[in-house]
């Protein structure tokens, strides 16, 4: 219906799906909702007049009435309504048991009179009437003007009809319905209108009778301005808001709801909270009940709720008790939403507001009629999108079939006819629509299956508009949108496709992308290499062509690129492009010989060494070939690429002309795959020797040296600062020397020939020929001989020597101690447990493996001091394969009797001397190590152990026969030099000294900027190794940037978008909006961060939608800050699904865009327990380094941990890569543990909120003593804990103490709550077929779902139960949900310590080992490393947030670490350098003044 204060826009006549938004409003639609007969609705898709006036709608309408009183059985057109903003339809009268009417008639006549209630037009003196309350303003119910409300009672109140004479017509007046509106009724209606108004004060019961027909009345009848129901409407109810009910913001404060509010990896997925409501009723400003799905939300008129609002994770639906809190006036609504199309899922609907989202439960007894038909649309809906996931390709037919045989759950209905599904078509395509956005890639549209196809033409749906405005009008009330990602130019080029929505492009790249068209790169397709036999291969040069036709391979032809170029390019075809997965790595396979007929030799001989006859030069076929030129080698299968390789040696050996081949790596045979550049190569350790007659031509391969200006090149457009390369695929380039099982990109060496060995001058050999002397044991000084064994009294190996005296890590079981380990006490486990009372127990013998326990741990390395060194005797000489040592056992304090609790309180570097000794072989030895008596250091114990990683001592021996402590022999206290020895080998003295590299040289720190600084945990380790001073960091939450400021006071913190900070650092301004100087180019030295995880992390089930790509987009940002500062060092951290995400492609482009930059760089998984926490924690690592820096390698694990958790290796494309850690089962420290962690603080109950508390106690452990600090410290901060509700303490006071326990410990009883009310038992009245009975036979199912073939019941669910009835609902696919409500292990490790701590999250095993509570804020941030003196922000979830995403600093400092060894070594070369120059300046200054023999020497006196 046109409203007459907007221009009528013609439109044409839809159906009554077309129009859902106007058949659908009335919120008393129970006919309307109800199926109709076939036949009525097949008609209802007739066309007619785009437009009609009034008066031509008006005698057709009279015409159509007039035929229809002589033929009752002739069938209507039916046209459709044009709705107006705020009108809504009329609620046909029905019809009254009285009427003389066939029972088919009476149907007919109803929704006749339905119909045409739909089509008219309001009058002219309607819409004057209506106007003024059009024209008010729609304010909420708390702000309506009360003048305004007085005017429409007063306007309102002559029109309203009592509902006693509503509800007592009389048959006749009934009958009169039907009778047509002739202009003489128009004119007395005007009258009695008249006289209403002059009458407006008299009663009721004094108003004549009407003698008009009800048809007449209910046109003119006046309606709501808001919701648009009649307000004469006898069936029309308004709200009653509950008893005590709050506001909006007042129950979403209430500590009763705010239990859990996350997601499953701990951090809401965005700052909307989350609640479910009950009893709920929707209405509009005027507190009408109306429905919520008619179109009233997305014609922004505002509508409201009240009801009883319950915590995320109560499944109750009743309002009875304490649990809810009462609330009205919610909203107004911006957006509500369906979601739940999975088969063993409820469909839920929800709303969303401006402050949280609600799903919604069980309606109010008054609005369950209103909302009784939207769960009919929504479970419909369910059905068709399930049916046709799975049946793409089934028919209109099949649908049908599917739905006339599915039982709708909770409708009362027992079937859907076909008609329920055309009169809803409208509201399933949209629902279909919205399905589809959220679709993966790789999944069919269901909008395009022949039966949405069919059901779309059928009955005329209108695609795309409702969702439309439902999106508009979301984002309006919503948050703005997450700003793009702003990028270099060099950055932009690799991403671009891979985040196309999330970068923003200015208008001159968007104008150049118009025209470019270019592989994305990202695809299936484009990651797989040339087939080498289509006829496009065959004309590349690699192949043997001719070069002159540059098309790709067609296996490798982009569909993105196909869509593109679908109307220029004839020759592509999408059908013959195959998706196959990213190819295996391919090592070199089997060589071509090529038919040379002409190989002579240019020059003389330059040397001869035995048979070889070495030349520089040689002429094949014409074509000169010289030492150091590069040439290509024809693989045997025609299908691969060509083999490039640089000439190193050319010689002739005995008639075969040979020549030694160094070859080059293609970058597809790299980690970054088909991402690299064509042209270029990799230098690596492989190198041949091979007949001249394989070689098939020569090529150019140049060396690209950095640029002088490379810092300052930053940011600039790459394409104007690379020479250009020839596309003739015979000109290529290399850059670096790629390690092949490391996956580490490095300046290639500098190492020149000389005229010496210029013609064999071969890197690789040079190399391999290093490494494999390293490796081999050398003995270095001999002794003496004794029974066929030579002594000697040094050796090295790998670089390192070997003295007697020198104290050695060696693996756990390289030899015993004389006394038996104490092994922590564990209460046992009940041995019979009564089944009735814990019937869910049986589930651990199902999966006993706890993960956070350390009972599979190895023991640290074995310490022993070298007493002798011996080797066998092979043919008169030393046989080097047979070394043997004999070394001296250290105890540890775990090695002795002492009970485990006492070795916790000693240093975790403590030793004790013992005479044992144990002869090992020398291969097991796996390091050097520092070991002191104790009273002999110069300086104090804690000072020499901060010195380094590998430094121990001990202050006393230990007998282990006695089992008692001594002091120990005077020569192990005896500092004095080291001798040869004597007798058997034996060393007078056997005092270990420290060999670590040169400290003496001062090296400044280095100039960083934090990126996604977090709270500085990642800052915090590098500042800890003392090779950074963090000028600069960055990070968009206040909170965050709050504690990173309060804990680095002299740090510049923007706390703002890195996007718009980058936007404004390459436009050159030097400060931002709030007057912050920024960081010019040259002042950034090292740059760092931990782009947010959440679009990567395993423990986010949201990874797919908008907010989480998002995320990974920051990828790119951060990628440009490293291009446009081009600091020393670039180092990021993510979490370990980084690696692997979208098949690896991140890290593939992260890494194509480093190595494009210049940097060298490599990658790497770190366990963060190897490195002296008690959390089992991967890291993803991501390296690099400038041209003139050393790449840094990756610290070496020095805790033992648990082995599972230490599998760092990485699958790419097929490939392990593995990083260059040699420690892979055990370190020189034992585990770190809860005990170490947190044993010394004080005890707290649930929801403990004081921030600041006194420590009751000293410190325990070393851990302890190392966190706390040297200083004296009285106050412990942030020993906070959640507080949960009370079932949720309940279940944590019934969860057992020992180790390993979870909910499946608890007992199936009734326990009181602190509330006051008590827990229901859970019943077991189904039969589960895979875990079968239990020893008392009874049942084990929750569900009847449990046995194979049966569906879900939503009856049969449970609540308020001890044990969460979901758990063993879903327990037997989900690994029976081990962990969840389950107690940390004194001697065990935390999981992941993620952002907010919830006991059933994924990360479930969150309990305080002996207290019934969760674990706090300052016991999460020990598990992190973080010193107590750290400071935290914001209030508890903040500061589990901070502590969550924090990198651990531990882990940060043994990174930093490594890097201080590479300027350190990089400081000495350029020291040694220096002291060269310096000699040879010396000795050319000393020559040139000395008398040279040609000199005249005058002599006076």
């Amino acid at each position: 219906m046109a409203d007459s204060g907007q221009p009528s826009k013609p439109r044409s006549t839809r159906s009554k799906s077309d129009c859902e938004t106007s058949s659908e409003a009335s919120s008393s639609s129970a006919a309307a909702r109800r199926p109709t007969r076939q036949t009525t609705v097949t008609s209802h898709f007739g066309k007619g007049p785009t437009k009609r006036k009034p008066k031509e709608e008006s005698e057709e309408r009279l015409s159509d009435e007039s035929v229809a009183g002589k033929d009752q059985d002739k069938r209507r057109r039916v046209t459709g309504a044009v709705c107006g903003a705020g009108v809504s339809v009329v609620e046909p009268e029905s019809v009254t048991p009285g009427t003389q009417l066939g029972q088919e008639e009476q149907g007919e006549q109803e929704l006749d009179r339905r119909l045409r209630g739909q089509t008219r037009e309001l009058t002219s003196r309607q819409r004057s009437r209506q106007e003024p309350g059009r024209e008010a303003r729609l304010g909420t119910p708390k702000e309506m003007d009360a003048d305004e409300e007085a005017k429409d009672k007063r306007r309102l109140r002559p029109r309203s009809q009592p509902k006693d004479l509503a509800t007592k017509r009389r048959p006749e007046e009934e009958l009169e319905d039907l009778t047509p509106e002739t202009p003489e009724d128009r004119d007395e209606e005007e009258q009695k209108e008249k006289r209403r108004k002059r009458t407006s004060r008299e009663s009721a019961e004094k108003r004549p009778a009407r003698t008009q027909s009800t048809m007449n009345t209910k046109r003119d009848q006046p309606r709501c301005p808001q919701c648009g129901q009649c307000l004469d409407d006898p069936d029309l109810k308004y709200q009653q808001h509950p008893l005590n009910a709050e506001n909006e913001l007042q129950m979403l404060v209430c500590e009763k709801l705010s239990i859990s509010n996350s997601n499953s990896s701990g951090e809401p997925i965005d700052d909307s909270p989350l609640r479910k409501m009950t009893s709920f009723s929707v209405y509009c400003s005027r507190g009408h009940l109306c429905p919520f799905d008619t179109g009233l939300i997305e014609k922004d008129i505002k509508l409201y709720f009240s009801g009883c609002a319950k915590a995320i994770d109560d499944d109750d639906p009743s309002v009875e008790g304490t649990r809810g809190v009462n609330c009205t006036n919610l909203g107004p609504i911006n957006v509500w939403w369906i979601t739940g199309f999975n088969e063993d899922e409820n469909a839920v609907i929800g709303f969303t507001t401006f402050y949280s989202e609600y799903i919604l439960m069980e309606p109010s007894p008054d609005y369950a009629p209103i909302f009784a038909p939207v769960l009919e649309k929504v479970n419909l809906s369910k059905t068709v999108i399930e049916f046709l996931r799975h049946n793409p390709h089934a028919v209109y037919e099949d649908l049908i079939n599917k739905i006339e045989t599915t039982v709708p759950p909770g409708t009362g209905l027992s079937q859907f006819p076909e008609d329920f599904l055309l009169y809803h078509s409208q509201f399933v395509a949209n629902q279909v629509e919205i399905y589809d956005e959220a679709r993966d890639s790789d999944e069919a549209a269901i909008l395009l299956t022949p039966c949405m196809r069919t059901l779309i033409q059928l009955a005329k749906v209108t695609l795309g508009q409702r969702r439309g405005e439902r999106r508009l009008k979301f984002l309006k009330k919503k948050h703005k949108e997450p700003t793009k990602a702003t990028t270099t130019k060099l950055v932009y080029q690799i991403f671009e496709n891979f985040f196309p929505e999330q970068i923003e492009k200015d208008d001159k790249d968007k104008k150049e992308n118009a025209f470019k068209r270019r592989p994305c790169g990202i695809c299936e397709v484009c990651q797989q290499p040339e087939c080498g036999k289509c006829n496009a291969c065959k004309t590349m040069v690699k192949f043997r062509g001719t070069g002159q036709r540059k098309q790709t391979c067609l296996k490798r032809r982009c569909p993105n690129l196909d869509v593109q170029e679908a109307d220029d390019d004839e020759e592509a075809d999408d059908d013959d492009i195959p998706q196959v997965p990213s190819p295996k790595k391919m090592d070199q396979g089997k060589k071509k010989q090529q038919n040379k007929d002409l190989i002579t030799w240019q020059g003389d001989p330059v040397k001869t060494e035995e048979k070889r006859t070495y030349y520089l030069k040689v002429c094949i076929d014409g074509e000169t070939l010289e030492v150091g030129d590069c040439i290509s080698v024809l693989p045997e299968d025609s299908s691969m690429p060509l083999y490039l390789a640089r000439v190193t040696a050319l010689w002739e050996d005995e008639g075969r002309e040979m020549f030694h081949a160094h070859w080059f790596c293609a970058g597809t045979d790299t980690v970054l795959g088909n991402l690299s550049d064509p042209l270029e190569l990799f230098l690596e350790d492989h190198c041949e020797d091979m007949e001249l007659s394989y070689i098939h031509s020569k090529v150019k391969v140049v060396y690209r040296a950095p640029s002088e200006n490379w810092a300052k090149e930053g940011g600039m457009d790459p394409e104007t600062l690379l020479p250009e390369a020839k596309d003739d695929e015979k000109t290529y380039f290399y850059q670096f020397w790629y390690n092949k099982k490391h996956a580490r990109f490095e300046s290639p060496p500098k190492t020149q020939p000389t005229e010496e060995n210029k013609h064999q001058f071969c890197l690789s050999c040079i190399r391999l020929g290093e490494l494999r002397h390293k490796e081999m044991p050398k003995v270095l000084e001999q002794l003496d001989e004794v029974d066929d064994r030579i002594y000697c009294s040094s050796i090295t190996k790998n670089g390192v020597v070997y003295r007697v005296g020198d104290s050695v890590y060696l693996p756990p079981g390289a030899f015993t101690f004389n006394i038996k380990r104490a092994i922590p006490l564990k209460p046992s486990r009940k041995k019979h447990v009564d089944e009735n009372l814990y019937p869910e127990h049986y589930r651990k013998k199902c999966s006993e493996y706890i993960k956070e326990s350390n009972l599979d741990a190895l023991e640290p390395y074995r310490i022993g001091r070298i007493k002798a060194i011996h080797c066998g005797k092979e043919n008169g000489k030393v046989n080097e394969a047979d070394i043997k040592i004999r070394v001296n056992k250290f105890y540890r304090p775990e090695n002795t009797h002492k009970h485990p609790v006492n070795y916790y309180n000693v240093d975790i570097n403590l030793l004790y001397w013992s005479d044992e000794e144990a002869v090992v072989d020398f291969s097991d030895v796996q390091g050097l190590c520092t070991v002191e008596y104790g009273e002999d250091l110069p300086e104090s114990i804690d000072d020499y152990s901060q010195g380094g990683p590998d430094r121990f001592y001990f202050m006393e021996a230990y007998n282990a026969k006695s089992k008692s402590f001594e002091d120990p022999p005077d020569h192990t206290r005896n500092p004095g030099n080291k001798g040869k020895g004597k007798g058997k080998g034996e060393a007078q003295c056997q005092v270990s000294e420290p060999r670590e590299p040169d400290t003496t040289i001062q090296l400044p720190k280095l100039r960083t900027l934090d990126v996604f600084s977090g709270c500085g945990g990642l800052s915090k380790g590098l500042h800890q190794a003392g090779i950074a001073e963090t000028l600069w960091a960055i990070d968009s939450v206040d909170a965050e940037a709050q504690a990173f400021r309060m804990n680095n006071p002299g740090s510049m913190v923007f706390t703002e978008d890195c996007n718009v900070l980058l936007k404004q650092i390459m436009a050159g301004e030097e400060t931002n909006s709030y007057g912050q100087k920024l960081p010019k180019k040259g002042d950034v030295e090292m740059l760092c961060g931990g782009p947010p995880c959440q679009g990567f992390s395993g423990m986010n089930r949201f990874t797919s939608n908008s907010y989480s790509t998002f995320k990974n987009s920051l990828v790119v940002s951060f990628l440009s800050y490293c291009d446009y500062y081009r600091p020393r060092f670039f180092l990021l951290e993510n979490v370990r699904n980084f690696v692997s995400y979208k098949d690896s492609m991140v890290l593939k482009l992260t890494l194509r865009c480093l190595v494009r930059m210049g940097y060298q760089c490599t990658f790497g998984v770190l366990q963060a327990g190897q490195y002296g926490v008690a959390q089992k924690r991967k890291r993803a690592i991501i390296l690099a380094a400038a041209p003139g820096e050393k790449l840094p390698l990756f610290p070496e694990p020095l805790h033992a941990f648990e082995p599972r958790a230490c599998q760092l290796s990485v699958i790419v494309d097929k490939q392990k890569y593995v990083s260059n850690i040699t420690r892979r089962t055990s370190g020189p420290f034992r585990p770190i543990t809860v005990r170490d962690t947190m044993c010394d603080l004080p005890e707290i109950q649930n929801g403990a909120s004081a921030l600041e508390i006194s420590y009751e106690g000293e410190p325990h452990s070393w851990f302890q003593r190392q966190v706390r600090g040297s200083h004296y410290q009285p106050i412990l901060r942030d020993h906070i804990c959640k507080n949960m509700r009370p079932l949720a303490v309940a279940r944590m006071r019934n969860i057992p103490t020992f180790p390993g326990s979870d909910w499946r410990d608890l007992p199936n009883i009734e326990v009181q709550l602190t509330n006051g009310t008590w827990t229901n038992k859970l019943c077991y009245e189904y039969h589960d077929v895979k875990n079968g009975y239990s020893s008392t036979g009874a049942m084990r199912g929750v569900c009847p779902c449990a046995t194979p073939g049966r569906e879900c019941d939503t009856n049969a669910k449970q609540f308020n139960t001890l044990i969460p009835w979901c758990l063993p609902h879903t327990g037997n696919r989900q690994n029976h949900w081990a962990g969840l409500y389950g107690r940390l292990e004194w001697d065990g490790f935390f999981g992941t310590t993620i952002t907010n701590p919830e006991p059933m999250a994924k990360q479930g095993r969150v309990l305080h080992p002996e207290q019934h509570r969760l674990v706090s804020v300052r016991e999460c941030a020990r598990s992190q490393g973080f010193p107590d003196t750290y400071r935290l922000f914001g209030d508890i979830l903040d500061r589990h947030r901070q502590v969550g995403n924090a990198v651990p600093p531990p882990l940060a400092k043994a990174i930093g670490l490594e890097i201080k060894l590479c300027m350190l070594a990089k400081a000495q070369e350029m020291a040694t350098a220096a002291v060269q120059v310096n000699e040879t300046a010396t000795t050319s200054s000393a020559l040139s003044q000395s008398p040279r023999p040609t000199d005249t020497v005058f002599l006076t006196g």
